[in-house]
């Protein structure tokens, strides 16, 4: 029970890790020091879909399932409705590119507006 809890637990992170990675700089507009953790995650989140890798957390996860019993993802709320999300079944390179693609292109947007309202702040 413990390692299913882990695993949903893990699933969850993984989530707002995604999330963050889109749309963390929304945070920055807010707080600034929030990007030295924003651009690494940007960083990261854009190398491993650019390189078609899979992230550390997806290895936990499924080992945490395993060590669960299930040997593969069960039917509670995060398996129906989260792994879905991460781990669409139409995932393949291309779509890997336009995540990246997404993921860069809208935080450059993001951090150009913050950088543009910077500058008109401090001329």
């Amino acid at each position: 029970m413990l390692f299913r809890f882990l695993a949903g637990f893990t699933v969850c992170v993984h989530l707002a890790f995604i999330l963050f990675a889109i749309a963390g700089g929304l945070m920055v507009l807010r707080w600034r020091k929030v990007a030295w953790i924003h651009l690494p995650a940007v960083v990261w989140a854009a190398a491993i879909e650019f390189g078609g890798w899979l992230c550390p957390l997806t290895y936990l996860e499924n080992w945490l399932w395993v060590q669960g019993g299930l040997a593969s993802y069960g039917s509670g709320f995060v398996e129906r409705y989260l792994l879905p999300i991460l781990y669409p079944e139409q995932l393949n390179r291309s779509i890997q590119y336009a995540i990246g693609g997404l993921v860069l292109v809208l935080n450059l947007l993001i951090y150009f507006c913050i950088i543009s309202r910077r500058r008109k702040l401090n001329p």
